[in-house]
């Protein structure tokens, strides 16, 4: 299994700290962020490999981290050849991306934002995909209205079979709010192309998804703990200074 982290992105919300350099790789207490997802995720058993996916303004960055890094298992860069919002691929074109680059067809893969901070091990979530042998996401409850009209919402069943999944919904059927975080079995990945090829939302993962479940079975892993998605500065700086 790899691990595929989503890095690409260029922060604007964030600006001016994030305008020359990476959201990924701001300093959490002792830390960064994306060190805080890689730390958990590198004790994994089933994960062989890191695949970074990050943009070309900041490629320099991101192979001056990976120089001083120290994990078990390899990391690999990958650029995604954009320089700004005006031409970035989005996040389904980078995942697509990653598969292509690194020939993946074979692996389940294991795919994270890397903006957000967890008090919870994705080691439970390799473990459920193990038991359903599916396809996987995460859920939440998100008991706000406003919140779940920001994110993606899904219906599932008693099993926690996912039947449908909704992108910032103006009416939200439920409050199973999903971060970006997934597990897709080796044997979907075609999928993937097929939809991007069908006119999917390039940065859009959830209407990735929606559009796989006319093809495939996902299951929704509920999250047993808290995350925090670092979208603005103001999230940042709170977070850098009790962290440690």
């Amino acid at each position: 299994m790899k691990n595929i982290v989503l890095a690409a992105g260029y922060a604007t919300r964030l600006y001016p700290v994030t305008e020359n350099f990476p959201k990924p790789l701001l300093a959490i207490g002792n830390s960064t962020i994306l060190d805080r997802l890689i730390e958990d995720i590198d004790h994994i058993n089933e994960i062989d490999e890191h695949i970074i996916v990050a943009n070309h303004k900041f490629q320099e960055h991101f192979r001056e981290w990976k120089e001083k890094s120290d994990y078990q298992k390899p990391v690999t860069i990958i650029d995604d050849g954009s320089t700004g919002n005006e031409n970035r691929l989005g996040a389904v074109k980078d995942l697509l991306l990653a598969i292509e680059e690194k020939r993946l067809d074979g692996e389940n893969l294991l795919v994270v934002a890397a903006d957000n901070i967890l008090d919870f091990s994705f080691s439970g979530f390799v473990d459920f995909f193990k038991g359903k042998q599916t396809s996987l996401i995460m859920t939440y409850n998100e008991p706000e209205i406003k919140a779940l009209q920001r994110t993606g919402v899904i219906v599932i069943d008693e099993e926690n079979k996912v039947l449908e999944m909704q992108e910032k919904p103006e009416n939200p059927k439920t409050h199973h709010a999903v971060p970006p975080f997934y597990l897709y079995k080796k044997e979907d990945l075609n999928h993937i192309r097929d939809c991007i090829l069908a006119g999917c939302k390039a940065d859009a993962p959830g209407d990735l998804l929606q559009a796989m479940l006319g093809k495939t079975t996902f299951h929704a892993w509920p999250m047993p703990g808290k995350r925090i998605d670092i979208g603005t500065l103001e999230t940042y700086l709170k977070l850098s200074n009790y962290i440690l």
